[in-house]
């Protein structure tokens, strides 16, 4: 590969990394600032009850916070895209559960900020999927 595809591709990997890793800062921490929302978006896809539901909306938020962090920063990225990565698999699994059992599910992804239909949020974590599995193929960022 010649130095000037060398570096686009750099680039466009760091800027990958960059959006991938801020999304889910993001996201994260709107659901950090309102756990109790998204404790309801949880108990909706009726797959945990309580109290496991309810730790789950502790918890998740700040492992996006922290993992998304590790992404955009680089250190330890990789470490992070796995686990953002397997969040997004997990994520898309109970949202065809939820698909199958005919839920109208609000996935609570950014609070209420932003709305997304069922449709629509396959599709992006279709596309978050893809994007985190691209990134953990490259080698640097």
């Amino acid at each position: 590969m010649s130095a000037g595809k060398s570096n686009l591709h750099l680039w466009m990997t760091r800027l990958a990394a960059w959006f991938f890793g801020g999304l889910f800062v993001f996201s994260g921490w709107v659901k950090v600032l309102d756990p109790g929302l998204f404790l309801m978006s949880i108990r909706g896809f009726n797959l945990i009850d309580d109290p496991h539901a309810a730790w789950l909306a502790l918890a998740l938020p700040w492992l996006e916070v922290f993992a998304g962090m590790a992404v955009l920063t680089g250190w330890l990225r990789r470490g992070g895209l796995i686990l953002l990565t397997g969040c997004i698999a997990v994520f898309i699994g109970a949202l065809g559960l939820a698909w199958s059992k005919g839920l109208d599910v609000d996935c609570g992804c950014f609070g209420n900020l932003i709305k997304t239909s069922l449709g629509m949020e396959l599709t992006l974590d279709a596309v978050l999927l893809a994007m985190g599995l691209w990134l953990l193929k490259q080698r640097r960022a």
